[in-house]
């Protein structure tokens, strides 16, 4: 089993963006010296939600930082990038962390930053698979050239080349954010392993799972590689000797982030919109997840491995808000939560 971070740089109510900047920063190196795996990265624009505008860029400066852990976006919004403009990032993070990059690729939503950037509603609602496709063989190829709806040009070498890099692996590792059946068909049919959200729960996560399994077998997918699959759980974890003060801590501080950061989506198309309550979002995200003393938070943790069949997960450890119960939360996390956890390599 496999623990990292999820940092969203989230901005709660009263606090500056340098303020959750430095959180952010702060929570992933703490990440490494507390012995997690990996930590995740979000990436919105426009909103308070998430400060970080460029997930890959902020990874950039954490593999700097850092001589271990991975580090991954989660996710990169691939319809607001060019794909070959993510792929060359991706390949350069790759080759100079000797393999430590992971690249988390979401469809993103029908925001405003559509407008913004220029890709329009299409890239959002129907060009992603040619995206995804031109981002893979740009991972892969030596030389790649397009011919298809979105993008056509010339045959191009690939550099830096990522399969050249002195690691294991022959390129970075590609995820997919999965929240509809049509996104786990896309990631299956190409076998990549997929990144499901803290909003659903053990269950529904093992049925994507299957639904994962069902597709690539159906496609030719080797079946080592369909065994060898490994997906991401995202998900909140907040550690306290007692339960009511871990749940506490977050009812009092991510109902106002909730409110104030989603609710500055802006859609690119006028069409309407409906915000969980934030309060019962809240509350939802305290019973599905790690939420209380250590040994309940390893037994959780273990639980959604064991009905999942999912060994890597991508907890939220700044739901309080504040930066020193952030660092105490990531020590926790890993000194007293990780050690219990059976399967850690």
């Amino acid at each position: 089993m496999h623990v990292g971070s999820f940092v969203l740089g989230a901005r709660f109510p009263g606090q500056g963006e340098g303020e959750a900047l430095h959180r952010a920063v702060r929570c992933a190196e703490l990440a490494e010296e507390a012995g997690l795996d990996a930590v995740w990265l979000g990436e919105h624009h426009f909103v308070p939600y998430g400060t970080c505008p460029s997930a890959i860029t902020l990874a950039a400066l954490l593999l700097g930082r850092t001589r271990r852990i991975r580090v991954g976006t989660a996710v990169s919004v691939l319809p607001t990038a060019h794909p070959v403009a993510l792929g060359e990032q991706a390949a350069l993070l790759h080759v100079t962390s000797g393999g430590r990059f992971s690249l988390g690729i979401g469809r993103g939503g029908p925001w405003v930053d559509l407008e913004v950037f220029g890709a329009g509603l299409k890239a959002y609602e129907q060009d992603f698979p040619e995206s995804v496709d031109l981002l893979l063989r740009w991972l892969r190829e030596p030389s790649v050239a397009a011919d298809g709806e979105r993008y056509r040009f010339r045959e191009v070498p690939v550099v830096p080349r990522p399969s050249e890099a002195l690691t294991e692996a022959p390129g970075p590792e590609v995820v997919v954010a999965c929240t509809s059946p049509a996104s786990v068909r896309l990631a299956a049919e190409r076998g990549l392993p997929m990144l499901l959200g803290m909003h659903v729960g053990d269950e529904e996560k093992a049925e994507m799972v299957s639904l994962w399994q069902r597709h690539a077998r159906a496609c030719g997918r080797p079946a080592p590689e369909v065994h060898r699959a490994s997906h991401v759980s995202a998900g909140v974890c907040q550690i306290a000797d007692r339960r009511t003060d871990a749940a506490e801590a977050l009812l009092k501080a991510m109902p106002g982030w909730l409110r104030q950061g989603l609710g500055a989506h802006v859609t690119v198309d006028g069409r309407e919109r409906r915000m969980r309550d934030p309060l019962a979002y809240t509350e939802l995200l305290c019973g599905l997840h790690p939420v209380g003393p250590p040994r309940l938070c390893a037994d959780r943790l273990s639980a959604t491995s064991e009905r999942t069949g999912i060994s890597r997960f991508a907890l939220l450890v700044e739901g309080s808000g504040d930066l020193a119960a952030t660092e105490e939360n990531v020590r926790r996390l890993g000194s007293e939560v990780i050690p219990q956890l059976a399967g850690r390599p």
